[in-house]
């Protein structure tokens, strides 16, 4: 004897309609993605008869934050990486650039450029960064922290320091984030110009 078969009850089609309409909400959704904002970034850059020269290294990020998403940190020991909201481009590279155009505004007597190993000369300084923090955090603070370094053209170590900047959101929500981080930005790249006035 063959089970017979039931139509299917309402609840079942329900179900089913249910379970695809989310199906085609999450293939047709996107990330949204964001840059870090210009800055602060005050007066014009020197030209190329600027009386000093500072070269900037690409920053060497930490693990966790060499990712697309934009990092939050949940309570002192846990990070998420966001799915729906990235960065627009790698953030290594926005905040290299970002810092040479805040630099350059800041050191109207410098050319600001990108340390490729091609441009030296005996008043050269070069700057290293390394990026441990730049994040969300749990209280509503945008933190950016890490070291740099000061060398000179011959390599030798002129100064070092670390930095923490926090930084308030003015709002809810991933944009009031990366402004705030871009602020923080601002604050690394006036403490770092600060340090490089001292070197001459």
């Amino acid at each position: 004897m063959r089970p017979r078969l039931l139509p299917p009850g309402p609840w079942l089609i329900a179900a089913i309609a249910a379970l695809w309409l989310t199906g085609c909400a999450s293939a047709g959704s996107s990330a949204t993605r964001y840059m870090l904002p210009e800055g602060n970034m005050g007066t014009t850059a020197a030209g190329d008869s600027a009386e000093h020269l500072l070269l900037v290294r690409p920053p060497r990020l930490a693990h966790y934050l060499d990712v697309d998403g934009i990092v939050l940190q949940l309570d002192d020991i846990t990070l998420n990486e966001a799915r729906e909201h990235q960065w627009a481009e790698a953030l290594g590279r926005q905040l290299e650039r970002g810092l040479r155009a805040r630099l350059a505004s800041r050191l109207t007597d410098t050319r600001v450029l990108i340390d490729d190993g091609k441009e030296r000369g005996t008043a050269a300084i070069s700057l290293r960064l390394e990026i441990d923090r730049f994040q969300g955090r749990h209280d509503g603070l945008a933190v950016a922290g890490g070291q740099w370094q000061l060398r000179g053209a011959d390599g030798r170590l002129l100064t070092m320091d670390g930095f923490l900047v926090e930084t308030e959101l003015d709002a809810d929500g991933y944009p009031a984030l990366v402004r705030a981080l871009g602020r923080s930005w601002d604050e690394v790249a006036d403490r770092i110009a600060e340090a490089v006035r001292r070197q001459r």
